[in-house]
């Protein structure tokens, strides 16, 4: 539905998260991350061990061959190395290398300065609004 007194509809509120998306990717990028390799290094370091395969995709809310993927970049970048899950020969263990920690932490602090230059656009009301708004949508 548009609401033609406000220009507000779907598709500029999907173009607007998508070019903020852009922001945050573009500035990921010049690390060597994406807001997905950064999204499977902070669950591996929330987790603070190793995670199969299909824990990683369960939190993450994938599908395994995306995480299968995503592992396997993540394991050509030198940040997280697959190993033998010591309960079940047949799993693999995803475990966060130094490399991978360190450019976790990196990855933080780019997204997170990222959303402030994208945020300080907005007012302290304007912000709080924003996110009040956006919760409201959320909610089913």
């Amino acid at each position: 539905m548009n609401d033609s007194a406000t220009g507000l509809d779907l598709a500029t509120l999907l173009h607007t998260a998508q070019a903020a998306e852009q922001v945050v990717e573009a500035k990921l990028a010049v690390v060597g991350l994406s807001m997905a390799k950064l999204a499977a290094l902070r669950t591996l370091a929330e987790a603070g061990e190793s995670l199969s395969l299909t824990q990683l995709a369960e939190r993450l809310s994938c599908v395994k061959s995306n995480i299968t993927q995503l592992v396997d970049r993540l394991e050509g970048d030198g940040l997280v190395e697959r190993r033998t899950d010591p309960n079940d020969r047949r799993a693999r263990l995803a475990t966060m290398t130094e490399a991978g920690r360190q450019a976790w932490k990196e990855g933080v602090r780019i997204q997170e300065e990222a959303e402030r230059e994208l945020l300080q656009r907005l007012t302290t009301a304007e912000s709080k609004a924003l996110a009040g708004l956006l919760a409201k949508l959320r909610r089913r």
